[in-house]
């Protein structure tokens, strides 16, 4: 059984897997659910959260030029704020957002492959079998992980723009409504919708854990999460615009799948069977990414003691077995008991997009800290312009935390929900390092211990200056 991974990952794996959590359901849901209550003015949102998101792919970029390991978020905190903040980080913006968000996604796919097929079955038995599938494909190794991903990817981005450009084209069987549409009814109100947009970004950064298994990992990793931004934007403003050319607004505000309203709306019935494969596709694909990076976040934190020691064990092929299964194990747990079912979704969304804006906070901090703590360190890539977009995303993404919903109902369950998050993972964190790991909170792990070649270039250094000094 080996303990090292190995690169197998090219260039559009990685663009894949940077995409592979966007092209969610619940993606979907909050491109519709914008355009829905924003109109055209959405976009306005769309790109405020764009900047945003870039500013991270940024941040992470350097943060993996740096220390280009599998823990991604948790091993970067690690050398700039100590293990405390990391597992928080980690554990509460990744993998209970993951329980909850792929145990939804999972829910999805049975209910629209029943609706969609018309199939006698207990939708149950397709979620369970779908989580089934993907857990058991991952414990192949990260060449059937990435190979799963290419394929989902490139057909779901492929049938969002082509759906969209019938749409705008006019080639649908849909009729466009006649309606003409003011283009930002909502003034500067709109930027409320930006946490709806930021939903439609996050989780490029999900390549970064990924960094020992990619090649190239020094340019293939920064570039994967650009193009895969650039990518996405492209698919969700081409949909977006064709949605509101042929859907009511009212209809895709009010509906729980704007994205299906909007696909019948274009090409009817065709539009419909359609979207319905895509959605039960783009869930497949999110199950795939959330199983495969999360799985090697808990692998690294198996490994640096953050969680138990089997959690940082490989199979032979190369995969973090034990993590899969966990993983799996509760994607079923939470369907089996209903829990995906008891809140809007939207609701769930937005509390999830708040605790991955916490974890993003905390990665622009761990920029700031190791430009201060380690200014003279190798970086692969380096964020241009100083510390300027690692300052300008804390701002936004503070300002958007406070004004997460124009509506304060919904406002208030997403407070309620984070809290909770945030409490129960800060408990289990402060336990685990106090007593079991038996370190100080905040004690920053030098950077030499986490960077092999750090030590490396060090010693090569230190060898040329005594050679130079014989001389």
């Amino acid at each position: 059984m080996s303990n090292q991974l190995k690169r197998n990952i090219g260039l559009w794996a990685g663009v894949a897997t940077a995409v592979g959590i966007v092209v969610s359901s619940s993606a979907m849901v909050s491109l519709g659910e914008g355009f829905g209550i924003g109109g055209p003015g959405f976009i306005i949102a769309v790109v405020f959260a764009l900047l945003l998101n870039m500013f991270v792919a940024f941040s992470f970029s350097e943060l993996s030029g740096i220390i280009p390991r599998a823990g991604g978020l948790n091993h970067f905190t690690l050398p700039a704020m100590g293990p405390l903040i990391g597992m928080i980080a980690v554990i509460s913006g990744y993998v209970l957002v993951t329980i909850f968000a792929g145990s939804a996604e999972a829910a999805i796919i049975g209910f629209v492959f029943t609706d969609v097929f018309s199939v006698d079955i207990n939708p149950m038995i397709i979620s369970i079998l779908a989580v089934a599938f993907i857990g058991i494909s991952n414990l192949f190794g990260v060449k059937v992980f990435s190979t799963v991903q290419v394929i989902l990817t490139t057909f779901l981005i492929a049938s969002t723009i082509t759906l969209g450009v019938i749409g705008l084209t006019g080639f649908g069987a849909g009729e466009p409504i006649s309606t003409s549409l003011e283009f930002n009814p909502m003034g500067w109100s709109v930027l409320s919708l930006t946490a709806l947009a930021f939903w439609l970004f996050v989780g490029v950064e999900f390549v970064t854990p990924l960094a020992e298994e990619i090649k190239k990992p020094k340019i293939y990793v920064p570039l994967s999460m650009i193009l895969g931004l650039v990518i996405i934007t492209i698919a969700h403003l081409v949909f977006g615009f064709a949605a509101i050319k042929h859907a009511p607004l009212d209809d895709l505000a009010g509906s729980g799948s704007p994205h299906v309203v909007a696909a019948q709306a274009i090409l009817g019935e065709t539009g419909f069977i359609w979207m319905g494969i895509v959605t039960v596709l783009a869930t497949a694909s999110t199950l795939n990414t959330l199983t495969g990076s999360i799985a090697r976040m808990l692998y690294d934190m198996g490994k640096e003691g953050q969680m138990p020691k089997t959690f940082g064990k490989l199979n032979k092929w190369g995969a973090p077995s034990a993590a899969i299964l966990f993983l799996s194990f509760l994607f079923v747990f939470f369907l089996l008991i209903g829990f995906t079912d008891g809140s809007s979704i939207t609701t769930f969304i937005l509390a999830g997009s708040l605790c991955w804006m916490i974890a993003y906070i905390v990665a622009h901090l761990n920029v700031i800290f190791l430009r201060v703590k380690y200014p003279s360190v190798p970086r692969s890539f380096k964020s241009p312009l100083g510390l300027t977009f690692q300052i300008i995303g804390i701002v936004g993404l503070v300002y958007i935390i406070f004004n997460i919903s124009p509506d304060p109902e919904i406002t208030k369950d997403i407070y309620t929900y984070t809290v909770i998050f945030l409490a129960l993972t800060v408990i289990y964190s402060v336990l685990w390092v106090k007593f079991k790991m038996k370190n100080p909170l905040f004690k920053a792990v030098p950077l030499e211990e986490l960077v092999d070649n750090l030590t490396d270039t060090k010693e090569e250094k230190t060898t040329q200056e005594s050679k130079d000094l014989t001389v």
